[in-house]
This record gives C-alpha cells, sequence and structure tokens, in this order.
C-alpha cells in the first residue's frame, strides 16, 4: 500500500485561446514555480481529447480516472457583460511521477 508521500500529486489543467491561439496550462497554487504550458498553433477547431492528452503527457501530466472536461463562460473584461466571451475548459490530472500499480 502506498503512503501519501508516493500518491501522485493531483492538479487542475485549464485550456482556453489567448492572442488567437488554444493553450493549455496545468495550475500550480502555493508556488512561485511556472505553471507548465502548451500552446496549440490554432483557435479553430478546438484541440482534439487526444491532442489535449499528448500534450499533458509532455508536460508531466495525465488524466485523472474517470475525469471528464468541464466548460464555462466568463468576460474578456471582469464585470463587463458587453465583453468579449472566453471559454475555459478544465479537467482533473495527476503528476505522472509516482503513478504506477
Amino acid at each position: 500500500m502506498r503512503n501519501a508521500q508516493e500518491r501522485p500529486q493531483e492538479f487542475t489543467a485549464q485550456m482556453s485561446v489567448r492572442h488567437g491561439r488554444w493553450r493549455l496550462y496545468v495550475v500550480l497554487l502555493n508556488t512561485t514555480a511556472q505553471w507548465p504550458e502548451h500552446s496549440f498553433d490554432r483557435a479553430w477547431p478546438v484541440p482534439t481529447f487526444t491532442e489535449r492528452e499528448q500534450a499533458l503527457s509532455v508536460l508531466g501530466f495525465e488524466p485523472v480516472p474517470g475525469a471528464e472536461w468541464s466548460w464555462t463562460e466568463d468576460t474578456e473584461t471582469h464585470g463587463d457583460p458587453s465583453s468579449a466571451v472566453l471559454l475555459i475548459a478544465a479537467f482533473r490530472v495527476r503528476s505522472r511521477a509516482g503513478v504506477g500499480a
């Protein structure tokens, strides 16, 4: 049986469009470390599930079993309902370090 130190850490991966391109990043809270990020070279179509998982793998993460992508809307300018709408996807991932039986 594993102890807590051997369990892979879980994080939230998010994906949004920035500067006309989809970007996927892993949110690392309570740290000064730079968030791992992957930029896709397009705004349309939305990156496929396979492309997202491949990007996460390159960044050192994998999906948490049973995780599903969720989508939410936000505004480009906070508090301004006439501002452009931003779509943000979120997904639970875990670090690949320590993953195993």
